[in-house]
């Protein structure tokens, strides 16, 4: 059986090793040596490289993507409402993203912080999609939205705000952000046939 203390020591070298180092330039045996373990090891939890690095992303976002995953039971809520608490959970979970890589002077421009970010994005879009449709769904099947493709309005949705959200692929000031959430609700309300303000509270 896999130790978790071991598990956790490999993703901890790769994270530190990418304070300095660009992903295509690290090495196996280099995040076993940091970790502590023999590099066979390293192959005993990945496959890859890369698969540890998928771990890690994961492994970063695992607190906002369990809360919005829980959204998904919560059928006492409005659709709406559990709506509005997913667009936070991406929030932070982009702020938390933000935060972590601000400070790392190797991975603030080119190519490797690019890599690092399309990972990261591609991870909450997938992760969160199954979950943002399963809540449309449920409000389709309550009347309280009127829409025939749920699973690409939760793509469009994710798409919106992990990018603008996140404010690095495009950076824009605070009111150009808002403005673009504006649009996004103002979409949803025709699209769902729901009355103009009725989802104002998502800017919130």
């Amino acid at each position: 059986m896999p130790e978790p203390m071991k598990y956790e020591k490999i993703l901890d070298a790769l994270e530190e090793l990418l304070t300095s180092r660009d992903m295509q330039a690290i090495t196996v045996r280099e995040i076993a040596q940091a970790a502590g373990i023999g590099k066979g090891s390293i192959y005993y939890y990945f496959s890859s490289k890369e698969e540890i690095l998928d771990a890690l992303i994961e492994r970063n976002y695992k607190k906002p993507l369990e809360l919005a995953k829980n959204l998904a039971t919560q059928k006492e809520i409005p659709p709406f409402t559990r709506m509005a608490m997913l667009f936070q959970a991406c929030r932070s979970s982009s702020a938390e993203f933000i935060r972590q890589d601000a400070s790392v002077s190797a991975l603030e421009t080119g190519t490797e912080w690019a890599f690092l970010h399309q990972k990261y994005l591609n991870y909450m879009v997938t992760e969160l999609k199954p979950v943002l449709t399963s809540i449309i769904q449920q409000g389709i099947e309550s009347g309280d939205i009127t829409f025939d493709h749920p699973a690409a309005l939760a793509e469009i949705v994710l798409i919106i705000l992990t990018v603008k959200l996140d404010n690095t692929i495009v950076p824009s000031t605070e009111e150009e952000t808002a403005e673009t959430i504006r649009g996004l609700i103002c979409l949803l309300e025709k699209g769902t046939e729901n009355p103009v303000g009725a989802l104002n509270f998502l800017m919130s």
